[in-house]
Order: C-alpha cells, then sequence, then structure tokens
C-alpha cells in the first residue's frame, strides 16, 4: 500500500523516529484503564491503534489480551512497534475488512487526518456497537516553564497544535456514524531528565524535519530552562480524550 499522509508527518516522524520512542511520555494508568474498560477492550476482541506511532500507546493495551492490530505509515516508526500485528496503511485507507474490530484507538495522531475520511474509514471497519477513542497528552501550560517551552519551539504557530481546541464531538457527530461522545481529562507528569527532554523536543514533527543547525539551538534553549532542576523532574501533561460507540 501506498501510504498518503501530509508532508510535515511523512518528512518530520520519518526523520524522528527514534526521538519520538525516547522523548515522547507514555499514557497514565487510569486513562489507559478508562479506554479498556469503555471500549470493553479484553480476550476476544480485536483492537485496531491507528496511526500508532512507534507503538507507546499499542504496547499499554498488551496486557488486556485482547488481539491488537497496528496500522502505521511511517515505516521508521512502524519498525519500533512490537506486540501486535503491524500493517501499513493510513486512516484515510485502513488495510482491514468490514466489521472486523471491536475498538478504534488514536493516540495523539487524530489532527493529522482529514477527518470526514478517517471517521467513514472508522466506521467502516468497526463492528456494530463498536467504540472509537481518541487521545491526546497535552503538555501543561499552567507551569510557567512549560509555557515557555511552547513559546520557543513555536508551538502556537502551528495548526497542528490546535487538536485541544478543536470541537471533536462535533466533527465525530456531523459523520453520522457515531452516537454521543464522552470526554474525559487525565493530569499526571511525566519523569524526564535532560536527555529525555531534549528528544521530546526533536521529536515534534517541524522541529525533526529541520536540520541540525537549526534544531539544536531550539533544543538547547528548551534544556536550559530546566537548569538547577534536580534529575528526573516532572514534566505535567493532561490527557485529553474523547470516546463515542458506532451507530
Amino acid at each position: 500500500m501506498t501510504a498518503s499522509i501530509p508532508e510535515p508527518a511523512r518528512v518530520g516522524f520519518g526523520a524522528g523516529a527514534d526521538a519520538y520512542a525516547k522523548g515522547r511520555p507514555s499514557y497514565p494508568a487510569d486513562a489507559v484503564a478508562y479506554v479498556v474498560e469503555r471500549c470493553g477492550i479484553g480476550p476476544g476482541t480485536t483492537v485496531l491503534d491507528l496511526a500508532a506511532g512507534t507503538g507507546i500507546f499499542t504496547s499499554l493495551l498488551v496486557p488486556s489480551g485482547a488481539r491488537l492490530v497496528a496500522v502505521e505509515p511511517v515505516e521508521s516508526m512502524r519498525a519500533k512497534i512490537t506486540g501486535a500485528e503491524v500493517l501499513d496503511g493510513t486512516a484515510e485507507a485502513i488495510p482491514l475488512p468490514d466489521q472486523s474490530v471491536d475498538a478504534v484507538t488514536v493516540a495523539q495522531a487524530f489532527h493529522w487526518f482529514r477527518h470526514d475520511e478517517a471517521l467513514a474509514e472508522i466506521a467502516r471497519v468497526l463492528r456494530p456497537g463498536g467504540t472509537l477513542a481518541m487521545l491526546w497528552n497535552r503538555r501543561d501550560e499552567s507551569v510557567p516553564w512549560v509555557d515557555r517551552m511552547s513559546e520557543i519551539i513555536h508551538w502556537r504557530a502551528h495548526q497542528i497544535s490546535m487538536y485541544d481546541r478543536t470541537d471533536w464531538p462535533a466533527v465525530i457527530s456531523a459523520s453520522g456514524h457515531f452516537g454521543p461522545v464522552e470526554h474525559r481529562a487525565f493530569s499526571w507528569e511525566h519523569l524526564v531528565d535532560r536527555a529525555t527532554l531534549a528528544e521530546r523536543v526533536r521529536s515534534v514533527s517541524y522541529i525533526a524535519a529541520m536540520d541540525e543547525a537549526e534544531r539544536a539551538p531550539l533544543v538547547a534553549e528548551v534544556v536550559a530552562l530546566t537548569d538547577g532542576f534536580t534529575e528526573p523532574f516532572p514534566l505535567p501533561y493532561n490527557t485529553l480524550m474523547w470516546c463515542s460507540t458506532r451507530s
């Protein structure tokens, strides 16, 4: 399959797969438990983790005992996924049969999709009554140094940062394929050291796509914000989640 994805994602994530695997946070246990319960994930069920990246969220579903299928279009990221059947594909062209999965999870990715096409494809592969769970880790910018980090990397200047300001219930409802949308948020902290923080910055798609001469000063300026911190130190997040059942 020839995957068609936005150029910034293809270039940035293709170049930054190692940084992504090293620097991106996991997800809090209570958020994972909510997804497992809300989606009815367990032995005898099949779960599609769509745009699975390096498999960070996929790996958290392994203990559920479900059959896991991870679909990811970027080869260098796909190569890092373990614990699941791994397929090349996109949200708009999912390489699975109709009504073949019980749940679809999308972690840190739905904002890259063409919404209408993706929701139609997700509805196609979901069995009736199956559930879609979308979630994002959002840095907690109420903490001053984290807010300054976003300023340094020009986070708010990029359209991809708008996922927390998108009306996801309206987007999902407009598709006509899903029922009411539930929203949950979980606050937590990712313990990091300076090396991990540097990889976190390098893993941002548009930063990963830069040449090193442009990227290095941004990384250094963010890491300098933590001078004097005792390692490891917390990088705070809010995990934002939206769930809906296929109608």
